[in-house]
């Protein structure tokens, strides 16, 4: 499913792996998601900032 399909609607999105060994521009995009570790969620207005950080890190989290 195309992200472009979320645009302006609201978002859950949870982190299911590990930030350890990312780059300080990848977890700087988690914490601009609003996560802190594994299992935290945060809920999100879709825009396209927000989809920009959500396609980087993509397989971090998971959207519901």
């Amino acid at each position: 499913m195309k992200l472009e399909n979320f645009l302006n609607k609201n978002i859950v999105v949870t982190q299911v792996k590990s930030e350890s060994k990312l780059t300080a521009k990848l977890r700087g995009s988690l914490i601009g998601l609003g996560l802190r570790g594994i299992g935290s969620s945060s809920k999100l207005l879709a825009t396209n900032a927000v989809l920009g950080m959500v396609r980087k890190t993509a397989h971090l989290i998971k959207i519901n």
